[in-house]
This record gives C-alpha cells, sequence and structure tokens, in this order.
C-alpha cells in the first residue's frame, strides 16, 4: 500500500473508532471497532507486524496499570469510601453551597491524583448528586467540578491518567521527580478551576440549602484507606528500586480483592467486570491505529509545528498545539502523537504535552473519554449538559488553566530541573 493510501486509511480508521467511543451507538463497547480497525491497518500493511508488536508491547504494562487501578478504586467505592466522602462533605458544608464546592474541589482532586481520573468521573459524581440532594442545593456547580477536576487535577501523579502512564517513560522520570515537577502546575491549574467555577456558577452557588443533616458522622473505611495509602507509598518504592509500579497497583487490588472475596462483597465475574477489559481493547487497538498514522505521515507535518526550544514560549506552543490536538482527536491519541516528537526534547517538552492533554479537553466533549463517560452519567440521573455553557465555561477555564500552568512548569523547571 502507498503511503498516500496508509495515511487517507489510517485517518478515517482514526474518525471511525472515535466516533464509535463518541456515540457508542446501541451502547456497544469502544472497542467494537477500534480492534477490527487495528486488525485493518494490520492486514493492509498500513503498519507493519514489527511496528503493531511493538507498539502492543509499549502499551502493554500501562494498560495492565489501568485495570489494576480501575479494580482498586472499584473496590475503594465497595467498602464504602465514596459514600462516606459524601457523608463527611455533607457534614462539613455546612448548609452553605459555596463550602460544599470547596470540599468537592478538594476531594475530587485527591480522588483523581490518586486513584484516577476514571474513579472521579464513575464513583465520585454519583456521590456528589446525591450529597447535593441531601443539602437542597443546586447540583449543578459540583457536578461541572467533578468533569473538569477529572481532566485538570490529573496533572499530579503518573498514575492520575493514562496519558500520564504514557508519558513517565518517555520522559525518562522516576515516579517522585514526575509529582515533584507536576505539583505547582497541579495547584495552579487547580485554582484557576476554582476561581472560574464559583464566578460562573454564582447564581447558583448563592441558592438556599438545608441544614446538615443529624447524627454522628459516617464510618470511614479505615481498611480502605490504609490500603490506597500503601499502595502510594509502593508507587514511591517501587520508582526508587527501578520497578513498575504496576507491581503496586496489582499489589493494592489484590489484597483488596482477597478481602471482598472472603466477605463475599463481590465475585470474579465482578472483579474482572471492574478492570474494564473491553476499554483496554480499546485502548490497544486505538494505539495500533494511531502509530499507523503516525508512521504514515502525521509525524512528518506536526513535527514542523513543534519548537525546538524549551523555553517558556516554546512550552506554551507545545501545550497550545497538545490542547488543540486532543480537542480534533481525542487526548489519548494526541499523546500518542506528540510523545514520539517531543521526547527527544526532554521532559519539559513531554510534561508540556501533558498540560495541554490534560487541561485542554475540558473545552470540548470529544477531547477526554472520561467527559463523554461523565456526559452518560449525568444523563442517567436525569440531568441534562448544555453544550453551550459547557463550551463557555470551558473558554472561560481552559486558556487561563493552561497558560498560567505551563509558567508554573517552567518555574519547576528552572528550580528542580528536568
Amino acid at each position: 500500500m502507498s503511503g498516500g493510501a496508509a495515511e487517507a486509511l489510517s485517518g478515517v480508521l482514526l474518525l471511525a473508532v472515535l466516533g464509535c467511543a463518541v456515540v457508542r451507538p446501541w451502547g456497544l463497547p469502544e472497542a467494537v471497532v477500534a480492534v477490527p480497525a487495528a486488525g485493518v491497518v494490520i492486514g493492509t500493511g498500513a503498519i507493519s507486524l514489527d511496528h503493531a508488536r511493538a507498539e502492543a508491547q509499549r502499551l502493554g504494562p500501562v494498560v495492565g496499570f489501568l485495570a489494576a487501578v480501575l479494580v482498586l478504586a472499584q473496590l475503594c467505592a465497595e467498602e464504602g469510601l465514596f459514600t462516606a466522602a459524601g457523608g463527611w462533605m455533607a457534614r462539613g458544608a455546612g448548609g452553605r453551597p459555596r463550602r460544599l464546592l470547596v470540599q468537592v474541589f478538594a476531594l475530587a482532586s485527591v480522588t483523581t491524583a490518586v486513584l484516577s481520573l476514571d474513579a472521579t468521573v464513575v464513583l465520585l459524581t454519583p456521590v456528589v448528586f446525591a450529597t447535593a440532594a441531601r443539602l437542597g442545593v443546586r447540583p449543578k456547580p459540583h457536578v461541572y467540578a467533578c468533569t473538569h477536576l477529572s481532566n485538570t487535577a490529573s496533572l499530579l501523579l503518573p498514575v492520575s491518567n493514562l496519558t500520564n502512564l504514557l508519558a513517565l517513560a518517555a520522559a525518562g522520570l522516576s515516579f517522585t521527580r514526575f509529582a515533584a515537577l507536576m505539583a505547582l502546575p497541579w495547584l495552579v491549574g487547580i485554582g484557576v478551576e476554582y476561581v472560574v467555577l464559583r464566578r460562573f456558577f454564582a447564581t447558583d452557588l448563592a441558592a438556599g440549602a438545608e441544614p446538615p443533616p443529624a447524627g454522628p458522622p459516617p464510618a470511614l473505611p479505615l481498611f480502605a484507606l490504609v490500603t490506597v495509602a500503601g499502595t502510594l507509598a509502593g508507587f514511591v518504592l517501587a520508582s526508587l528500586a527501578g520497578i513498575s509500579p504496576a507491581w503496586a497497583a496489582f499489589a493494592g487490588a489484590a489484597v483488596l480483592a482477597v478481602r471482598a472475596l472472603a466477605r463475599r462483597r463481590t465475585t470474579p465475574v465482578a472483579l474482572v467486570r471492574a478492570a474494564a477489559v473491553p476499554f483496554l481493547a480499546f485502548v490497544l487497538g486505538l494505539g495500533i491505529v494511531v502509530r499507523a498514522l503516525v508512521d504514515n505521515g502525521l509525524a512528518t507535518a506536526l513535527g514542523h509545528l513543534i519548537p525546538s526550544g524549551t523555553g517558556l514560549a516554546a512550552l506554551l506552543a507545545i501545550a497550545a498545539l497538545a490542547a488543540a490536538l486532543a480537542n480534533l482527536i481525542n487526548n489519548l491519541p494526541a499523546v500518542l502523537v506528540l510523545l514520539p516528537l517531543t521526547a527527544p526534547l526532554g521532559s519539559g517538552a513531554v510534561l508540556a504535552v501533558l498540560l495541554g492533554v490534560n487541561i485542554g479537553p475540558n473545552l470540548t466533549y470529544a477531547g477526554s473519554l472520561a467527559t463523554l463517560l461523565w456526559r452518560r452519567i449525568v444523563r442517567e440521573h436525569e440531568a441534562e449538559v448544555n453544550l453551550g455553557e459547557f463550551t463557555r465555561l470551558g473558554l472561560l477555564a481552559v486558556p487561563a488553566a493552561l497558560l498560567l500552568a505551563v509558567v508554573a512548569l517552567w518555574v519547576s523547571l528552572r528550580t528542580i530541573g528536568g
């Protein structure tokens, strides 16, 4: 197959894969199109078998890590961690919607950073809906905070987002150094989001609320908390020892799984379902299709747009390009395309890509798979997301958060060193 034909085929298949992920016709999983599309690009020669195998090997550990974190988050939910957190938020809010927003920001930021953005979208958003209903407050500001923070607050740790896991090896950083460099951009991004959301939803936050619920505070599931803390410590120790953090994630998930199975709170089938195997297959299939597109010309075209330096202006340009690409083709394909082009420039360029693909998706529905999933959860609660409102909020939050987060990254690189 000629280069032009291979590039065209890969592009059409990528659009089909992303279209299925967005629309999910008849409720079919994303992998229904992604896996056959990967087979087509291999079968037609749009990508060589060696390159497809190399891409699968590169994504394999990342996919395994993601499966372990998803199981860990689901088991934490079944232990009652998120329900207890909702109860504490309801009591701590004191009947004040603005105070509740602060608590949602704090909880969503920590949940996203530690248990990944999927936990915030899938497990925390329903809790926020329930907490708002208990207090009689308007849920919109708090629910929007969940989706914005599932993206923006995923900057802190390599485990917070699949994009981070993909970038960790390319950046050549340890777990702790990654976190140190991204801590300031993480705080700045969250701060900008809070200021924007508080002003944007000022009317909703000024509405009345019910008094906090009476009775004793909900009991926190200490076993789950200790397991999560131990898993986090395992991430750091594994990184220092040169071992994949995936082993720490598997260990944490295994501890909670054994406990849940022994108490008959879950089943092996439920654990497999929590691992989201169809989504993992989607990630592998998508990675191979994107690699085919990169091999057949996309890398060359984008290479001309990436600046050669790593100063502040260059980092801003890289982050802006990453954000634009994420909103055009989704953040996961965007990071797969941009990592090989920016890795030779150093860790600063790779981290700037992450700022773009993690903050940028708050601008459009299709920018992030987490946002698409959040929309479905909102509809399940008989609420509706207005496209115009979502976009206006994104236009206010994304440019400011991205600009200031890049400046914060530049400061971190100059003070800590890449």
